[in-house]
């Protein structure tokens, strides 16, 4: 019998950017707010209506958890009933997110375990509220969650030492784990997930380079590794976390149901030993490519493109992007690897992603298939032709 809720084969979606860290400016704190900037909040109709106009039918979506839980234990569900509203007048169904980068105030930070909970018991909240839900992105990117927040220092915790990354990252997994859990004992849900992909690239021929790839494959890799029960590649790394979490997440790893996020951007290709070359936006795929398959070789996972756009490129090789992408993925499904699908990310353009959002001056980051007029731009018709198009072709 099949699998009411089965993850298609392949599907073409656009994701709504909702990012909602906090930084500092000008020795504040500040929280960042994507809806606010981009006017999602005052348009949702409209853009959800845009985004089904090109012929997607599947969303990425999801509100900031600190708006629908304001105080703790305390729920608003006024901006996920507007969105599912929307969704079903536009004739769309959501991959759902809990939480972008942001915790409620009351949360802390990442580094902390105790917001593991206040989590778990906000997304058993909205299981009981939404009964329609199937799909789910519980937490976006949590390898980039830790890193930026307790690895580099620039988010939320403003923590860069290895014990806290390695804790962090640890209850970023469990907390997502948790969430999967959950969905999976009240109706059989998918996670569908979002992580960001590092495609080190050692650009001089020499030993060092090579390790230093390796190494930083590794570490980004670990995030994975978690998720999926694997040996950590990087040993040690985790000695210091309670032992007893450990064995909570590899009791979690999930085995079905699963479609795994990885969201490449042209920046997500690293040179390693040496300047950057003059890569074009086929030299990036290709290289993106050889990763993903090193990926695929190790946790053996379906996937899908869960975040792409032409960041850090012009405008004008959005659509060369686009292509090269889609023509890589069906190379990659002829090869018998199970890419499931595409999401360009996000609709609109968004704000301040030029620094990582961690200079907070409202600077546009032209990405998306609209301007911050809503206009589209002509990578949304190319967009729209690939996704009344099916599959894209294998050969």
């Amino acid at each position: 019998m099949a699998d009411p809720h089965e993850f298609p084969d392949f599907v073409w979606s656009i994701g709504e950017e909702g990012s909602d860290p906090v930084v500092m400016r000008q020795g504040e704190r500040y929280r960042q707010d994507q809806f606010a900037a981009s006017g999602h909040d005052q348009h949702m109709d409209d853009d959800l209506a845009a985004i089904a106009d090109l012929g997607v039918h599947v969303v990425r979506y999801g509100t900031p958890w600190r708006l629908a839980e304001p105080r703790p234990g305390a729920y608003d569900w006024s901006l996920w009933d507007r969105a599912f509203n929307a969704c079903q007048n536009a004739g769309l169904e959501p991959i759902v997110e809990f939480l972008h980068f942001g915790l409620p105030d009351h949360c802390g930070g990442f580094v902390e375990r105790t917001w593991v909970e206040h989590f778990v018991d906000y997304v058993g909240a909205f299981l009981e509220r939404y009964d329609s839900p199937r799909w789910f992105t519980p937490i976006n990117e949590p390898g980039i969650t830790a890193r930026l927040s307790a690895r580099f220092g620039v988010w939320n915790d403003m923590v860069a030492t290895t014990e806290g990354h390695a804790q962090a990252l640890t209850n970023v997994v469990q907390a997502n784990l948790e969430a999967v859990d959950l969905i999976r004992a009240d109706r059989d849900g998918w996670w569908v997930g979002s992580e960001g992909f590092d495609v080190p690239v050692a650009v001089a021929t020499s030993p060092e380079a090579e390790a230093e790839a390796q190494r930083q494959r590794e570490l980004s890799w670990l995030v994975w590794d978690l998720h999926f029960g694997v040996e950590p590649g990087v040993p040690g790394y985790f000695d210091l976390v309670d032992s007893a979490q450990l064995e909570r997440i590899r009791s979690l790893a999930p085995t079905d149901r699963v479609v795994a996020g990885l969201d490449i951007y042209p920046i997500s290709i690293n040179a390693v030993g040496g300047e950057r070359p003059d890569w074009v936006p086929s030299d990036l795929i290709r290289l993106a490519a050889d990763e993903i398959e090193r990926w695929h070789d190790r946790y053996g996972h379906p996937f899908w493109i869960a975040e792409t756009s032409n960041l850090t490129l012009p405008l004008d090789e959005q659509i060369p992007w686009l292509d090269e992408f889609a023509q890589a993925l069906g190379r990659l499904r002829a090869k018998g690897r199970p890419a499931r699908g595409l999401c360009w990310y996000s609709r609109g353009d968004q704000f301040d992603w030029q620094t990582a959002l961690i200079e907070p001056t409202g600077a546009v980051t032209e990405v998306g298939l609209f301007d911050t007029e809503r206009r589209a731009r002509p990578v949304a018709a190319r967009f729209r032709e690939l996704a009344n198009g099916g599959p894209p072709p294998v050969g």
